[in-house]
């Protein structure tokens, strides 16, 4: 028997409506809700930079979605925040490179390669030359990355002066929980790494547990670690470099011009984390020398040992914590430079 004549028109729509939804490719009209993840501590800089970003992604997509940021290691160190990213729980994450290398290796020469950078700049030419393949890997992989910036330099804190890597040999040192390989060079050279969460390290320090912590100035500042290390060596170790990525399911979710507004919001994001780099560091040493850091200056002859150690260093993470042919390419990347910018020379110190 025919249907209504006043009911036919309703009934395709209703039947257009569930094809659309069902075609290959259609994207779903629905809320999206952001579950974004950072161990940097809030109201910092990192802090603010990700609201903007939640602020883009909220009014793109309208009422109804959502960004939620936890800061501090709230969600666990970056080995825990992969996982939970990978099992849905989390969704985004501002991220290290120790975190990233555990996705994608190569990533892992933008700061696993000690006192081979000599500048911030060298660490940006490498990384115009690297990072499109990385991208292309990660996303390979479930995860898109939308902005990169390095976030100031490495330096030792620890509870008694130090001026050499041999110095370091008694000491209980943090090392990164995900990060096996380094644990094992470490051991492998002599030195006692205690395994640890990232908001494990005051306590840590407070309780003995450790006695040395590798950070960036801003971030033992941010944390009063200086409180419970009051020296610093004052060796750029390496640069700390990190990303602001997403899964790939929640950024299939939102909409293209969402995804210029995060875009253009990342990259906003990267010119102040830059520009807040170039300067955090001297800032933040200055600010905890006023209450009463002590910084452990170095020699020409420590600067020598420290040089010898990474000479050393460098065979044992090539091929092993990256790609050797990553690895090669980096230090040719940095040669390049240098020959290009012969005045920009200098010891990473």
């Amino acid at each position: 028997m025919p249907a209504p004549r006043s009911f036919r028109p309703a009934t395709l729509a209703l039947l257009a409506a569930s094809l659309l939804a069902a075609a290959p490719g259609a994207r779903a009209e629905s809320s999206v809700h952001v579950k974004l993840a950072t161990i940097a501590p809030k109201g910092s800089v990192y802090h603010r930079v990700l609201q903007q970003l939640g602020a883009a992604i909220q009014k793109s997509e309208g009422a109804g979605s959502s960004v939620l940021i936890y800061t501090d290691g709230m969600q666990g160190g970056e080995a825990d925040v992969l996982r939970r990213m990978r099992i849905g729980q989390l969704n985004a994450a501002m991220m290290s490179v120790v975190g990233l290398s555990s996705v994608e290796p190569s990533v892992s020469v933008l700061q696993k390669m000690p006192l081979l950078f000599r500048s911030a700049d060298e660490v940006d030419y490498v990384g115009k030359a690297l990072l499109p393949q990385v991208e292309k890997n990660l996303l390979a992989k479930g995860f898109v990355a939308v902005a990169w910036s390095d976030a100031g330099w490495v330096r030792y804190f620890s509870k008694e002066p130090a001026s050499t890597p041999a110095d370091f040999k008694s000491r209980r040192m943090f090392a990164w929980t995900g990060d096996p390989d380094q644990v094992e060079i470490m051991k492998q050279l002599g030195y006692k790494p205690v395994v640890l969460e990232t908001a494990d390290i005051l306590p840590s320090l407070q309780t003995g547990l450790v006695d040395t912590v590798p950070l960036t100035p801003m971030y033992a500042l941010a944390t009063q670690a200086d409180g419970a290390a009051p020296y610093m060596t004052d060796i750029r170790w390496a640069p700390v470099f990190g990303a602001i990525v997403f899964t790939r399911q929640v950024w299939d979710a939102m909409s293209e011009p969402t995804h210029a507004a995060v875009r253009a919001a990342a990259q906003a994001a990267v010119k102040e984390l830059r520009d807040y780099a170039q300067r955090s560091d001297a800032e933040s040493i200055a600010a905890m020398e006023k209450r009463g850091l002590k910084v452990v200056h170095l020699g020409p002859e420590q600067e020598k040992a420290w040089a010898a150690f990474a000479q050393q260093l460098w065979p044992l993470i090539r091929g092993r914590t990256m790609p050797a042919a990553t690895f090669d390419e980096t230090q040719r990347l940095v040669a390049e430079y240098r020959a290009q910018h012969p005045a920009a020379g200098g010891a990473a110190k």
